[in-house]
């Protein structure tokens, strides 16, 4: 597999043209991050929305985000050879247009409607977001030094986070708060007319996001992006063919930690409003949940400005560790207690989940060399981890929304594996 990366001795800076500095270039590309946040996470008020739409199960409901995730294992080393082909650049832009296509397709799904078609639009916007994590993310660890790429990275992931934060409310205003499934007492039964005019309520936001989308890929397309060596971009076959990824144990165990720590995080993210929902918990309708679901991933943006700051002087490893250790703790007591100690366990989630994709992420690449392209593109691959999240739904089906949650504690101990063992380095390339 190639996947246009990086190497992290590489220098992009060399080729910024005069009066632009990192700074700039990382302002645009935060922009980005923001972007596919908060479109990502619409998701989370579109997900209650659509299940009382369509009457659907958890598991049906939760097939929704499985599809949006597929599209990241799909489309990962399509994007990677489009990137080889155009550029880092034109596939950002590429990728912004491919994602206002998709928000346009959820008008007519929305306006027949349709459970296919929605299925349809939100893989085609998925697809775009992969081409812009594929190039995005690593592109980060190239402006500036490869010393604080962890550092780097969460700095522009908080921005992903400030997204994710205000998506909710989004949707919590133009979505939920404008459909009867949203401002319904729970057990409430809508008509099929009122299904009707629900379904039709999310064609203004996403008509909103296509516009957006639009005049992005424009700001893009006219900013002076540095273009990477192509010696930077991509080693050599020879020098390819003498090293092997499988040596370096921290990629090995970072696949899985990429792809375990998806299916904690969207698991979360996706049943968030509907947990509390639940009389025992909370008692909330979808548009109060929306709110709440707010501090969650406003508690993830604060940690990725905190996390950013702290990898200054603390080591990634025993960061991404006492992080894991308290997902742990307030994943179990959200899923065994009760009332609104189980629902702040809950949101208090995503400040430990804020480090853990992009610590992941570094610490995965690192020490690679000439092998961190492919390196790259196989945990981007790995963030179709997000697509198991239907394991919980039939998990909440099976036992009750509340100890499915179980699942997610358990990955969190996989994260605590790969931040005290699994992430160590060993450089292999003087014995290769």
């Amino acid at each position: 597999m190639v996947t246009p990366v990086i190497s992290p001795a590489s220098t992009a800076t060399k080729q910024l043209p005069s009066g632009i500095g990192n700074t700039a270039v990382l302002s645009l590309l935060s922009s980005l991050f923001f972007t596919w946040g908060f479109i990502t996470v619409i998701n989370n008020t579109l997900l209650p929305h659509l299940r009382s739409v369509f009457d659907l199960n958890y598991t049906q409901t939760t097939m929704i985000e499985s599809v949006w995730f597929i599209a990241y294992f799909v489309a990962s080393i399509p994007s990677a050879r489009l990137i080889e082909r155009v550029g880092y650049k034109k596939a950002m832009v590429m990728g912004l247009i491919i994602m206002a296509i998709g928000a346009l397709m959820m008008i007519p799904a929305a306006r027949l409607p349709s459970y296919m078609v929605t299925l349809c639009a939100l893989f085609v916007i998925a697809c775009g977001i992969t081409l812009l994590q594929v190039s995005a993310n690593p592109y980060v660890a190239v402006v500036g030094s490869a010393a604080t790429a962890s550092s780097r990275l969460n700095l522009v992931q908080a921005f992903n986070s400030l997204g994710t934060t205000l998506a909710p409310l989004f949707g919590a205003y133009l979505i939920l708060g404008r459909s009867n499934s949203g401002t319904a007492v729970a057990g409430q039964v809508l008509t099929q007319a009122e299904r009707l005019a629900d379904a039709r309520a999310v064609q203004l936001p996403y008509l909103i996001v296509a516009a957006v989308l639009v005049l992005l890929a424009l700001a893009i397309a006219r900013f002076p992006l540095p273009a990477l060596h192509a010696a930077s971009r991509r080693a050599s076959r020879e020098e390819r063919a003498s090293l092997s990824l499988w040596r370096h144990r921290n990629l090995v165990f970072g696949i899985p930690a990429i792809f375990i720590y998806l299916i904690a995080e969207i698991g979360v993210a996706n049943l968030f409003i509907n947990f509390v929902a639940l009389p025992d918990i909370a008692n909330l309708n979808h548009e109060q949940g929306a709110h709440f679901l707010f501090l969650l991933w406003g508690g993830m943006m604060l940690g990725r400005f905190g996390g950013s700051v702290l990898m200054r002087w603390m080591s990634a490893e025993r960061v991404l560790a006492v992080a894991s250790i308290g997902a742990f703790v307030v994943m179990l007591i959200a899923a065994l207690g009760t009332g609104h100690v189980a629902m702040w366990a809950l949101i208090s989630v995503g400040l430990f989940h804020s480090v853990m994709f992009p610590t992941i992420f570094t610490l995965g690449i690192k020490g690679l060399g000439p092998l961190t392209e492919e390196g790259a593109g196989l945990l981007i691959m790995a963030i179709a981890g997000g697509a198991l999240v239907i394991v919980q739904g039939w998990l909440a089906d099976t036992i009750g929304l509340q100890l499915s949650f179980l699942l997610t504690a358990a990955c969190e101990l996989y994260i605590l594996f790969f931040a005290v063992w699994g992430a160590r380095t060993n450089d292999l390339r003087a014995h290769e």
